[in-house]
């Protein structure tokens, strides 16, 4: 087991597409927004929900960070890492990084057209709403 936790928007249904897909090629679990308890919230920054976090006891990645280190420790990435972590050392590799990470975070609406999962937040809502309704027609 890991000792990472991947931490993402479970409400976007591009989100838990990528969440999902490391999930099934690592040994990172992943959580959503949704499901912080406050302990794992205390360790995000206070505007979290902005973008992805992956948590290790030593360390806190986020944006782009935390899916490149989603990548790297993923069966897809694993033989990338040394090369990525070469990459890190240099400030225009982590900009266009971030940069990168940003074009894609603020488009997930076109990218979901072609890459979505339903985000486990709107299954318990729609599900939610479908037992208040039941409920109310059995009154």
């Amino acid at each position: 087991m890991s000792d990472a936790l991947l931490v993402y928007d479970d409400d976007c249904g591009f989100c838990t597409w990528w969440a999902e897909f490391f999930e099934a090629r690592s040994d990172v679990p992943i959580v959503g927004f949704s499901d912080l308890e406050s302990e794992l919230r205390d360790e995000l920054p206070d505007d979290y929900d902005r973008c992805a976090h992956l948590v290790t006891p030593e360390m806190r990645y986020s944006c782009g960070a935390a899916m490149e280190e989603a990548f790297v420790r993923s069966t897809v990435g694993r033989p990338l890492r040394p090369a990525i972590e070469f990459l890190r050392r240099f400030d225009d590799y982590t900009a266009v990084r971030e940069w990168a990470y940003g074009r894609v975070a603020n488009n997930r609406m076109l990218w979901g057209k072609l890459l979505s999962k339903t985000p486990p937040a709107r299954e318990r809502r729609t599900a939610d709403a479908a037992g208040e309704y039941t409920a109310g027609r059995k009154s």
